[in-house]
């Protein structure tokens, strides 16, 4: 029996480059870094000053009790699913007949829901915390409240893969489809880590960067941190011509691996080992593909062993594909970063247009791939592979081509 067809009809995102997909891109399209300032409460107590924040959330008629359940992470996963939702055309009110899913991915949980049960115990002196904070902390909450806001009735559930959470999402709805329990599913990351314990704890690991975020570049210093979200409606192909729908792109395939290794230090094999895996499940040669958006963190370590990855498994190829880390511009989102790095992915392949690595200043001869440093490339783009490895070694690629 043939698997059939995945294809995208629908995106959404917001991060620091943007409240929509649009702005998003021609953002990512300009070279624009969204990182700046942190401004969050207590951040004079932080030794990190720079972040991804996101300036504007984009209007929205939500009802206010949901509101009022709502952590920040389960907030923007409901406007960018809502988003990806609109530019699909699926109005689950208006189609009670479908079955279409939610799965959307986090890497940590509700840290803002938290931390205020915190500050409601300790500095405030109260008795008990807001009722609601278990349900806004819980790492399901993304997709429960996508699901509740949007009137999704078909399979819903969370992710939780560290770094690589949006891709497994993606992987898992792909799945959902294929074996024919949902009619559409929308599929991502969100995450709102920027709050002070989170912060907190990441400085403890000595990896957050000081002045900024520079994939690639000999002088990289570490990644940084942002809030965002992103989400992709996803549709067999026969599903979508049937009613009509706008092709954005084709899932070709997923692949998977652990390191099995490091709670932290990644290994060569394991991202190796994934990327072979995604090239073999979506039929693809080596030579097939164009560009990578690496997983790129701008770490000493991750960056150089990425770039010994892509060459071991695309050999000479590897100096003909286009490479560039997105998260120099809209920072890391940690669980969310896989959805907005499909997004970047998706209209590479849609416009033939290579988004930058940017804040590149100095080659690092560990790292010598065509970075696309500092300004966008034009290059046909037919496939274009998603990396993400994460913390414990959870590595997921995915595959996405022209439709």
């Amino acid at each position: 029996m043939t698997r059939p067809r995945i294809v995208v009809t629908g995106m959404g995102g917001l991060c620091c480059l943007g409240k929509n997909t649009d702005e998003i891109w021609a953002a990512m399209r300009k070279g624009t870094c969204g990182i700046g300032p942190l401004t969050i409460p207590d951040k004079d107590d932080l030794k990190v000053s720079i972040a991804g924040e996101i300036a504007e959330l984009p209007g929205h008629d939500l009802d206010r009790r949901q509101l009022a359940t709502m952590g920040r992470f389960g907030l923007l996963a409901v406007l960018a699913s809502g988003e990806a939702l609109r530019q699909a055309g699926l109005d689950a009110g208006q189609m009670p007949e479908m079955r279409i899913g939610a799965v959307i991915g986090t890497g940590v949980y509700g840290g803002d829901a938290v931390e205020q049960s915190y500050r409601s115990v300790f500095r405030e002196g109260k008795k008990r915390t807001d009722i609601f904070t278990v349900p806004k902390a819980m790492p399901a909450s993304p997709s429960v409240q996508t699901s509740m806001a949007h009137g999704l009735t078909g399979p819903v559930f969370g992710v939780t893969s560290a770094c690589s959470s949006s891709n497994h999402a993606i992987a898992s709805a792909v799945d959902l489809l294929v074996l024919g329990r949902a009619d559409a599913v929308v599929a991502g990351g969100s995450e709102a880590p920027l709050s002070y314990g989170v912060l907190k704890a990441w400085e403890s690991m000595r990896i957050l960067a000081k002045t900024g975020c520079r994939p690639f570049s000999a002088d990289r210093e570490g990644l940084v941190l942002g809030d965002g979200a992103g989400a992709l409606v996803l549709e067999t192909l026969e599903h979508a011509n049937a009613r009509g729908a706008t092709i954005l792109a084709e899932i070709a395939g997923s692949g998977f691996s652990a390191d099995a290794s490091d709670i932290v230090s990644p290994t060569l094999e394991g991202p190796v080992a994934a990327m072979r895996d995604c090239l073999e499940n979506s039929g693809l040669s080596p030579e097939d593909v164009d560009y990578i958006n690496a997983h790129g963190t701008s770490t000493q370590a991750n960056d150089k062993i990425e770039t010994e990855a892509i060459r071991a498994v695309f050999g000479k190829h590897a100096d003909a594909l286009s490479l560039s880390s997105t998260k120099s511009m809209h920072a890391h989102c940690l669980g969310a970063s896989g959805a907005l790095e499909a997004i970047a992915c998706i209209n590479a392949i849609r416009y033939g247009i290579v988004p930058p690595t940017v804040n590149y200043t100095e080659s690092d001869p560990d790292c010598d791939l065509d970075v696309t440093p500092n300004e966008a490339r034009r290059r046909p783009v037919s496939v274009a592979l998603s990396n993400a490895f994460a913390f414990g070694g959870t590595n997921a690629v995915i595959a996405f081509k022209a439709a």
